[in-house]
């Protein structure tokens, strides 16, 4: 089967099928483009992908991400990347060994086209012409006969009439000769033209078109083979990487399998155990006992006593109860002075005060004194609209619960720990510097050295110092942290111990060396630290609305926590009633609140007001 020998007349339409295949060819390159294309938009997309939902470093995302759970979605994430990166392989693999390749390929199939028709088309122009030659010596052969057949003619004629002469006769006999000859002439000229164009003729058909198409063939099977193995090489590229791909798969499954529920259960303990214990059970308060409406300073002492006797309903014993407690009424618990309020001058009876209570030694009401006397063992309980309004997080983390407390500070003294290292290791290179210059003076000065390790060395010290402070801390609060089984005895016998008369809050204060607070009590700092628990909630607290104004009947020295000095006369707001402690909460200013004895003062509260409550 030989295009030589049954196409020997179907050039033309050699030529287009050849140049169809050179078309097939590019459109199969620019199949291949185009894969490439979609394999880096897919890569690049999956990037954007990986990338879009990776941690951000430094934030709260990144804290996160110490769970199994996320840490497998971490890992299916980086997989993910590499899986990405599979498919940029593909698209590279492809654009070199099929685009790069098949193009160069179409730039030598074409010229080698071009020559295979290039020489078949001389090949036909040469017979052509061979065919016009034979053409013209035939034509001048036919000619040549026939003008010599009426050459012969006339001579005939001329020679059988007697009217012409001799002389006539004999030119005509020579013209029939001289026709003759260039007849024979042409036609031994036509007989060597036609064999030449038969001998061309049959090598054309026979040879040269033959070897021609059969070259062409060739070159056509070529292409096709060729589009066949890079077919194959389509499918090879992405075999590749399939192992590579399935290993990325394998790596999402072990990373799902990872994931441990306990463990993260573990996490969250460990992320937000507070270190106190739950609270214990309420004492029963029996309200069918009369209550007197007078009391005498003996009595309100006793009071007081039963009061502090309380203390550990809020204890650690007993945990916080504010959960269940809502917002304002919470704050107002935190923020009321912790003793009863002092009765007004001798100048006027209490009883005559129109909206004070019936005696300023009333007993409290059981819950919020309770819980008024648990606070007494937290100073400076108002810091919450400090701390609300962008106080600084304090140095030892006294605003975290004792156990995140204790995390904190273990996390500190690793990282001063390791800067210590860091220190003492460029100390080491800067001693061993020191020793080569005093080996080799023309290397360099080895006092130049000297100021560089004192300053390493007061770095050191610094950061030993502050390594100190905070171990310290850590072990004040580790000591507070006592083993689970010996922690109810120990509390029951820290309560004890704290049963005693209570001082002035603001006695309760000390600095530490460094100028930060701390506290006296253990009780103190897990007070504190259950107070700031919530100071996120309180974020967004607006003010207290105003329910009233009240007049001052005396004037009020407010030394203590919470209380607000007011001048006889003095117009106020009141943004807080008396509930039953003696107390009422009033405001000068958008700055200045805090509480003064119900007796000093004179309340008009606005009956439209929402909470407000008219006295009888």
């Amino acid at each position: 089967m030989s295009w030589g020998t049954e196409l020997w007349d179907q050039f033309d339409n050699l030529e287009k099928h050849t140049q169809w295949g050179i078309d097939i060819l590019e459109k199969y390159i620019k199949f291949v483009k185009e894969r490439t294309e979609i394999e880096l938009n897919y890569a690049k997309q999956l990037r954007n992908l990986s990338k879009k939902y990776q941690p951000k470093k430094n934030s709260k995302e990144e804290e996160e991400y110490k769970y199994t759970s996320c840490k497998a979605f971490l890992s299916t994430l980086n997989e993910m990347n590499d899986y990405a990166g599979q498919h940029e392989v593909i698209s590279e693999n492809m654009t070199s060994q099929i685009t790069v390749e098949l193009a160069r390929y179409v730039q030598e199939l074409k010229q080698e086209r071009k020559s295979h028709f290039l020489e078949g088309r001389k090949a036909q122009q040469h017979i052509e012409t061979c065919w016009k030659q034979l053409e013209t010596s035939k034509r001048r052969f036919e000619r040549d006969c026939k003008e010599a057949d009426r050459a012969q003619q006339y001579f005939e004629k001329m020679d059988a009439d007697i009217n012409v002469t001799k002389a006539d006769v004999e030119k005509a006999r020579q013209q029939a000769q001289i026709r003759h000859q260039m007849a024979e002439d042409s036609k031994a000229d036509y007989s060597s033209i036609l064999q030449k164009f038969n001998r061309e003729q049959h090598e054309y058909y026979r040879t040269h078109i033959p070897n021609i198409f059969q070259k062409i063939q060739e070159m056509e099977e070529r292409r096709i083979l060729r589009i066949g193995e890079s077919m194959k090489t389509y499918a090879e590229v992405d075999r590749q990487v399939i192992p590579i791909i399935g290993k990325c798969l394998d790596g999402i499954v072990k990373a799902a399998d990872s994931i441990d529920q306990k463990n993260d259960s573990q996490l969250v303990i460990e992320a937000y155990k507070s270190g106190f214990e739950p609270p214990g059970d309420i004492d029963f308060e029996d309200y069918t006992q009369p209550m007197k409406r007078t009391l005498s300073e003996n009595s309100l002492s006793n009071s007081r006593g039963e009061g502090k006797s309380e203390v550990k309903f809020g204890g650690k014993s007993k945990g916080k109860l504010w959960p269940f407690i809502k917002k304002n009424k919470l704050m107002s618990l935190l923020t009321s002075p912790h003793q009863p309020p002092p009765p007004p001058p001798a100048s006027a009876s209490p009883s005559a005060v129109p909206n004070g209570p019936q005696s300023p030694k009333q007993p409290k009401e059981p819950l919020s004194h309770r819980f008024n006397e648990f606070m007494t063992s937290k100073p400076k309980i108002h810091c919450f609209r400090s701390l609300k309004r962008g106080g600084a997080t304090p140095e030892d983390f006294s605003n975290l619960p004792p156990e995140q407390r204790r995390k904190k500070l273990q996390q500190k003294v690793d990282e001063l720990n390791k800067e210590i290292q860091k220190e003492m290791d460029q100390r080491d290179a800067i001693t061993k510097m020191k020793d080569v210059y005093l080996k080799n003076p023309q290397m360099g000065d080895p006092a130049s050295l000297d100021h560089k390790l004192v300053e390493v060395g007061q770095n050191i010290e610094k950061l030993r110092l502050e390594a100190q402070k905070f171990e310290s801390w850590l072990a004040e609060v580790e000591g507070r942290l006592p083993a689970r089984s010996e922690q109810a005895r120990r509390q029951s016998g820290m309560y004890d111990a704290q049963n005693t008369p209570p001082v002035n809050n603001c006695a309760q204060d000390r600095e530490s060396p460094d100028g930060s607070y701390t506290e006296e009590q253990s009780q103190e700092s897990e007070v504190k630290v259950l107070a700031t628990d919530f100071d996120d909630e309180f974020d967004d607290e607006e003010p207290l609305p105003a329910i009233g104004t009240c007049r001052a009947l005396y004037t009020f020295e407010g030394q203590n926590e919470g209380t607000i000095s007011v001048a006889e006369g003095e117009t106020l707001y009141v943004i807080e009633e008396d509930k039953g402690d003696g107390w009422t909460r009033i405001r000068r200013n958008e700055d200045e609140e805090g509480y003064v004895p119900t007796s000093y003062v004179e309340v008009y509260l606005d009956k439209n007001a929402k909470g407000a409550k008219t006295y009888i």
